[in-house]
């Protein structure tokens, strides 16, 4: 086979290889520029436009549910097109399924239609003390133990992993750092027995323990009980449960989402704040008032979409003095002004904020690319700096979404969720 014939296989692998990379990225391009879920509010008008070649068919009395420019089948299901705008307006509440075909012909995935009850919250803004304690003790790592022969060894080497969760040991459940290491000392037969929880799966596994020369017992690994920090507090609703951050707290040396067996919000005082700049970030630094006359609420739900809960009955009396605001959904949200809610002080405040791009299919913490632009705030902080996270964003009237996440190479600019992600 001579040369150029070589050069023409070659060129059909990489033109056959680029056709079906270039495919397989459109289809996941489309799956995720429409969200898993739909939302609209019951008697209202909601348009949308994802401009993307799908049709989509879905179960529903026409009388309930109305869908412009749709037609209706033999079998019953409501048909239309994903390429241009369509309208959905219902009488009702209710779920609906929905089924999308790529092009018409090749399905894509289904997602729901969730026609629900409008609801109006109490955007905030205030900076939140957040203290939580771990469900069981997070393990950091593993390492080496000198014992009292002066050698080294890893009992947990290869048995526990970073971001396991020991529960128990020897049959007694887990509280804390302080009782774990109590019943080190006690055991017998220089053998132990931990319940770990590993993502959802929960097991039970027995380590060799190591009697140093202090007369300790260790083996050999590092654990976490309880993180704190300070955020924002991006919304009360009229039942009192709140949501903030818009981003799950993790561990700050392992990056794992923690879980948490309980957790509280409190008052806090500012100290200082340190503006952002290129490739540093700010910071929000303060100190949290932890005493019982300083909690505001109380943590129940650590996700990756934010932190949830509700206030105390003292904060809420407080609070509810404060103008609600309903809550806009993906579709309500247009490129151009809005404004956020932050306090950097005493005061809270609005400034002004520009929002530049809108991901309508994100499901993340990730929707929204905002910018800072009032000169108050940018000189200030310099944009978005750490605290910040969870400061609510308003747009025509409505509460759309939260802070998030900095550019880190433009304090400027960052990243928001949409306020439906953090509403239960």
């Amino acid at each position: 086979m001579n040369r150029r014939k070589w050069y023409r296989i070659i060129l059909t692998i990489i033109f056959v290889c680029t056709v079906i990379f270039t495919g397989i990225y459109y289809v996941y391009s489309v799956n995720n520029g429409i969200p898993d879920s739909l939302k609209v509010y019951v008697g209202d008008d909601s348009r949308f436009d994802f401009s993307m070649p799908v049709e989509a068919g879905v179960e529903a009395d026409t009388e309930t549910l109305n869908i412009n420019n749709a037609a209706k089948s033999e079998n019953g299901e409501i048909h239309f097109s994903l390429n241009k705008p369509f309208t959905v307006s219902s009488s009702e509440t209710g779920r609906y399924k929905m089924n999308l075909k790529l092009f018409g012909m090749f399905s894509l995935k289904s997602i729901s239609l969730d026609v629900i009850d409008s609801k109006s919250v109490i955007p905030c803004g205030n900076n939140i003390g957040i203290q939580i304690k771990t469900d069981g003790l997070l393990v950091l790592g593993t390492g080496t133990v000198t014992g009292a022969d002066k050698m080294d060894y890893e009992p947990a080497y290869q048995i526990l992993q970073t971001g396991d969760y020991i529960t128990e040991i020897n049959g007694e459940e887990v509280t804390s750092i302080e009782q774990f290491t109590k019943c080190l000392q006690n055991c017998e037969k220089k053998r132990a027995t931990l319940g770990i929880r590993r993502g959802d799966n929960v097991s039970q596994v027995k380590l060799d323990t190591i009697e140093c020369e202090d007369g300790s017992v260790k083996i050999g690994v590092w654990v976490r009980e309880d993180t704190q920090g300070i955020g924002t507090l991006t919304f009360v609703g009229k039942d009192g449960k709140f949501a903030a951050l818009g981003h799950g707290i993790t561990d700050a040396d392992t990056g794992v989402l923690m879980q948490i067996k309980s957790g509280k919000l409190y008052n806090t005082e500012i100290i200082n704040i340190v503006k952002g700049t290129s490739g540093t970030p700010g910071e929000i630094m303060g100190m949290i008032l932890a005493s019982n006359s300083q909690i505001i609420g109380k943590i129940r739900k650590n996700t990756p979409l934010g932190i949830s809960g509700k206030v105390s009955k003292v904060f809420a009396d407080k609070i509810s003095e404060r103008e609600s605001f309903p809550v806009g959904l993906r579709q309500d949200i247009k490129k151009g002004p809005a404004t956020i809610f932050c306090q950097l002080g005493e005061k809270l405040e609005e400034y002004n904020i520009n929002i530049e791009d809108i991901n309508r299919g994100s499901t993340d913490n990730k929707g929204l690319v905002l910018k800072i632009t009032d000169k108050r705030l940018l000189e200030k902080t310099g944009g978005i700096i750490q605290g910040m996270s969870g400061a609510p964003i308003i747009q025509n009237g409505k509460i759309i979404g939260a802070v998030t996440h900095v550019f880190v190479n433009d304090p400027t600019k960052g990243y928001g969720i949409f306020i439906e992600e953090m509403i239960e």
